[in-house]
């Protein structure tokens, strides 16, 4: 017999708390889902564009350096960042498919841990590691000097929290 409140069915998320939710509560306008467990859990699906994190003349940039293997995903976007996420912090990110229920609007959908302030920070971090590794691999020791230097003046909360408030992440707007 069932729980109350913990679904039966093909479309059960098991939260990275251990709660259980049905698909169906995460749609696609979602950012964060306020769980009975007293967290708050960021909810990225596949449809989110990569500027709900990054400028976009950074996901410019990143689409033209960053080479993608997959047919499905032919540019670099939110799935590759998410799978960034999700290498750094398996235990703390579940990834469901819904490609088989297109009802839902999404194919890929992921559920933090953390909330999605800290998943915007988070992103921000491993893309300016990400960053930083290509520097060193370029023969140019000046630019590797020149990013660290910038790098050191750089506060990742200041830049997430003047981006969210010029993107207005409160607003109900899907795409952003």
């Amino acid at each position: 017999m069932s729980e109350p409140r913990v679904p039966d069915g093909d479309d059960a998320v098991e939260l990275p708390c251990g709660e259980t939710r049905s698909m169906s509560v995460f749609d696609l306008g979602m950012r964060e889902y306020d769980c009975a467990c007293g967290a708050s859990h960021a909810v990225v699906t596949d449809v989110n564009p990569p500027e709900r994190f990054l400028p976009e003349f950074l996901v410019v940039t990143l689409r033209e350096a960053v080479e993608t293997t997959s047919d499905e995903m032919p540019e670099f976007g939110t799935p590759h960042l998410m799978g960034i996420v999700l290498e750094e912090f398996p235990e703390e990110v579940v990834a469901e498919d819904a490609s088989e229920n297109p009802d839902m609007g999404y194919s890929m959908l992921w559920i933090t841990a953390f909330d999605s302030r800290r998943l915007h920070e988070i992103i921000v971090e491993l893309v300016v590691e990400l960053m930083e590794h290509a520097i060193s691999h370029a023969d140019d020791n000046s630019a590797m000097t020149q990013f660290e230097e910038q790098m050191l003046q750089f506060d990742v909360s200041e830049f997430v929290e003047q981006y969210r408030a010029e993107r207005d992440l409160d607003a109900d707007d899907v795409y952003v």
